[in-house]
């Protein structure tokens, strides 16, 4: 039998990024200003309907740097998040969402542009409530993110080219939201092969009394054997 491509509802494709940085020791999350309805004027992540001619990360790319202008971004680490598919998501139509989340360290200032009537950087508690399902893309992407600085090297990628190891700490207690034990840290760090590499003879003043602290950059590792587990300071709220 000769197959009738009318005899199925069409739906549309869209893609949304949770795109998140650390900024000013806390978590930020990009959003948007709708300037069209639906939820014209209420805030939203970054996204839109992929074209027939791409794929669902190309049209992701694309909608970042047309509604935030953020084009040429180094260091931007994207991935694919889940598919949200709920009938009743969009009320335009049925939609289907491929939601990506992404980390960007030292976050360039974003600006509104074509559908999107401004762009900015919010705190992510402070980041609701969101149009569409947005609300829950996000808190999935900060629960993935969370999860995946346990067993993966994924924490540099919040951190600029280089960096000390405080700096990659706070980037674990900022996601997690619990302090660490700095000496332990450190000793679990340094332990794990392939995870970080030191730039031989860099340091950076940061701040205080004391010497320069050792900079160090992304290693060859992936994964981290043994995990890396959340296991908050006693005597320090979690």
């Amino acid at each position: 039998m000769e197959y009738d491509k009318y005899a199925h509802e069409p739906f549309a494709v869209t893609v949304d990024l949770a795109v998140l940085t650390i900024s000013a020791g806390a978590l930020h999350v990009l959003l948007v200003e709708r300037g069209q309805e639906p939820y014209a004027g209420h805030w939203a992540l970054p996204g839109g309907f992929v074209h027939p001619d791409e794929s669902a990360e190309t049209a992701a790319r694309r909608e970042l740097a047309e509604e935030t202008g953020l084009s040429d971004v180094s260091g931007l680490h994207l991935e694919q998040l889940r598919t949200y598919s709920e009938p009743d998501r969009d009320p335009r139509m049925r939609v289907v969402s491929v939601a990506f989340a992404a980390l960007l360290p030292d976050p360039p200032e974003p600006y509104g542009g074509s559908d999107a009537a401004d762009a900015r950087w919010v705190p992510y508690e402070k980041a609701g409530p969101l149009a569409f399902d947005h609300d829950r893309i996000i808190a999935d992407a900060h629960e993935r993110v969370g999860a995946k600085l346990e067993y993966t090297c994924l924490a540099t990628a919040f951190c600029p080219p280089e960096f000390t190891l405080g700096e990659l700490q706070q980037v674990y207690e900022t996601v997690w939201g619990i302090a660490l034990d700095r000496p332990n840290f450190r000793r679990k760090v340094l332990a794990t092969p392939g995870f970080v590499e030191q730039v031989p003879g860099a340091a950076r003043l940061t701040g205080g009394r004391g010497k320069p602290a050792a900079l160090y950059r992304a290693g060859p590792a992936t994964a981290l054997q043994p995990p890396l587990l959340r296991a908050p300071r006693e005597g320090r709220p979690a």
